[in-house]
C-alpha cells in the first residue's frame, strides 16, 4: 500500500487510475470489472490487468461473485480490509472519542468518552497526543499500516493547509505537522461538524438524498452542507459557521470575540449558562445536588436530566429547539434541502428538542420550500463525529 501511495504522489498515470478505483470502492463498495472499466473509461482487458496488479499488492481483493439470473457470475472486487488502517479522533469539550477502521471502513476498535478537557493550551494538546498514543499502542494490528490520523476540531479549520485557527494555533507551522511529528504518522484535520456531516452521509440516515443540511447543536452550533452529493467547504474551509450569525442584541460575548451571535442563545453552552443562572436563583433540578457539591456539570449530565424528565432542563431545551427552528427556517428558504439532520449532543434529547424545531420550521419557512425537506434526528447519534472522523481519515489519503 505504501508503494502505491508513493506512486500516487509521483502522479504516474497508472497510479492515478488505481486511486480512482479505490475512491470508487470507498463510495460504492464492491464492483465487477465491467463496472470499474466503465468508471475509469478503459477497456475490460486493461482494467483486468490493473485489478490483478492491485490484488497482488493487496489493496484490492476478490470478495465473491455477483448473483445473476443465469449464465456466468462475474467476480466482485472490493477493498482488502487488512491492507490499511485509519484512525479518527473526535474532540469534545470534556472528552475525546477515538476509533480505528480498516480499509473497508469497518470499525475495529472504539473508545468513547476518554476524559479530556478542551483548552486552548499546549498542555491540552500534549494531553490529546498522549491519548492518541495510548490508543494506538493498545492495537494489535501492524501499526505500519496506519496511513492517517484525522482530528475533528471545532471552529475555523482549513483542512487543505492543515491549520486550525480557533484552537491549538500556537506556532507558524500547520497543526497537522506539529501533531504528525510527535505521533510519527500522517495527520489531517477537519472541522468537527463537516466530519459529522460526512459520517452521517456515508453511514447514517442518508439514502439517496444529495442536498442535505446537517445541524450540529452541541457545546456550540454549526451546520454542515452537502450540495449535489458533495460536502461544501467554502473557499478557505470555513463554511457552516451558523452559530456566529449576528442574531441578538443581548450583549453576551461569544467565544469568537463578538457579541450577539446565534450561539449565545442557541447552543449547549447557552443552555448551560442559563441553567447555572436559574439554579443559583433558586430553581430546582435533578442536577441541584451536583451544584451543591461543586461538581462539574457536563452536556451529558444535562441530556440525561432531560431524558429523566427534569422539568427545568426540558423547558430550557424546548426553548432552544424553538429558537433553532426559527433560524433554520431561513436556511431552508435559502438552500431548499431534501433533508435536514439534527445532530450533536443536544439532539440526544430526542423529541424534546425535535418537536419545537419542526414546529418552528413549519411556521417560519415557506410552505412550498419546506414541504420537500425531511427533518430527522441523526441516526448515528453520539457516534456521528467519530465515525465521520474515521471515514474522513480514509478519504483524505486518496482525495487529492
Amino acid at each position: 500500500m505504501n508503494k502505491l501511495l508513493d506512486e500516487i504522489e509521483k502522479g504516474t498515470k497508472e497510479a492515478l487510475i488505481k486511486k480512482k478505483i479505490i475512491l470508487y470502492a470507498i463510495h460504492n463498495g464492491v464492483s465487477t470489472i465491467a463496472e470499474l472499466a466503465k468508471e475509469i473509461d478503459m477497456s475490460v482487458p486493461t482494467t483486468t490487468k490493473i485489478i490483478n496488479e492491485m490484488c497482488t499488492n493487496g489493496s484490492i481483493y476478490e470478495c465473491g461473485k455477483l448473483e445473476t439470473n443465469g449464465g456466468r457470475h462475474p467476480n466482485l472486487y472490493g477493498l482488502n480490509p487488512n491492507a490499511a488502517y485509519f484512525v479518527g479522533v473526535d474532540i469534545k469539550q470534556f472528552a475525546v472519542n477515538i476509533g480505528i477502521i480498516n480499509f473497508k471502513g469497518e470499525m475495529i476498535d472504539l473508545a468513547m468518552g476518554v476524559p479530556f478537557e478542551l483548552k486552548n493550551s499546549p498542555e491540552a494538546l500534549s494531553k490529546l497526543i498522549q491519548i492518541i498514543e495510548m490508543f494506538i499502542a493498545q492495537q494489535t494490528i501492524d501499526k505500519s499500516k496506519i496511513l492517517n490520523i484525522a482530528l475533528n476540531i471545532s471552529g475555523r479549520v482549513n483542512s487543505e493547509s492543515g491549520y486550525s485557527y480557533s484552537i491549538f494555533y500556537f506556532e507558524e507551522r500547520p497543526l497537522v505537522d506539529i501533531v504528525g511529528d510527535r505521533l510519527g504518522y500522517r495527520v489531517t484535520i477537519d472541522n468537527d461538524t463537516r466530519a459529522m456531516t460526512y459520517g452521517e452521509y456515508v453511514s447514517g440516515c442518508v439514502t439517496k438524498e444529495k442536498d442535505i443540511i446537517f445541524v450540529n447543536i452541541s457545546w456550540g452550533l454549526a451546520i454542515g452542507i452537502i450540495i449535489d452529493g458533495k460536502v461544501y467547504k467554502g473557499k478557505s474551509g470555513f463554511s457552516g459557521e451558523f452559530g456566529h450569525v449576528k442574531s441578538y442584541d443581548n450583549e453576551i460575548m461569544c467565544h469568537c470575540g463578538k457579541k450577539g451571535c446565534l450561539e449565545t442563545e442557541v447552543s449547549g453552552s447557552a443552555m448551560y449558562r442559563r441553567l447555572m443562572e436559574m439554579l443559583k436563583s433558586g430553581a430546582t433540578s435533578l442536577l441541584s445536588k451536583k451544584i451543591a457539591k461543586n461538581e462539574r456539570i457536563t452536556m451529558d449530565d444535562i441530556v440525561q436530566a432531560v431524558n429523566k424528565e427534569d422539568i427545568l432542563c426540558i423547558d430550557l431545551v424546548e426553548d432552544i429547539g424553538r429558537k433553532l427552528g426559527e433560524h433554520l427556517a431561513g436556511i431552508i428558504n435559502i438552500f431548499n434541502p431534501e433533508m435536514v439532520i439534527i445532530g450533536g449532543t443536544l439532539s440526544l434529547t430526542g423529541d424534546y428538542i425535535m418537536q419545537p424545531i419542526i414546529t418552528a420550521i413549519r411556521k417560519y419557512s415557506l410552505n412550498l420550500v419546506n414541504k420537500d425537506s425531511v427533518i430527522i434526528p441523526s441516526k448515528l447519534r453520539d457516534k456521528t463525529g467519530i465515525i465521520g472522523a474515521c471515514m474522513i481519515s480514509r478519504l483524505r489519503v486518496f482525495e487529492y
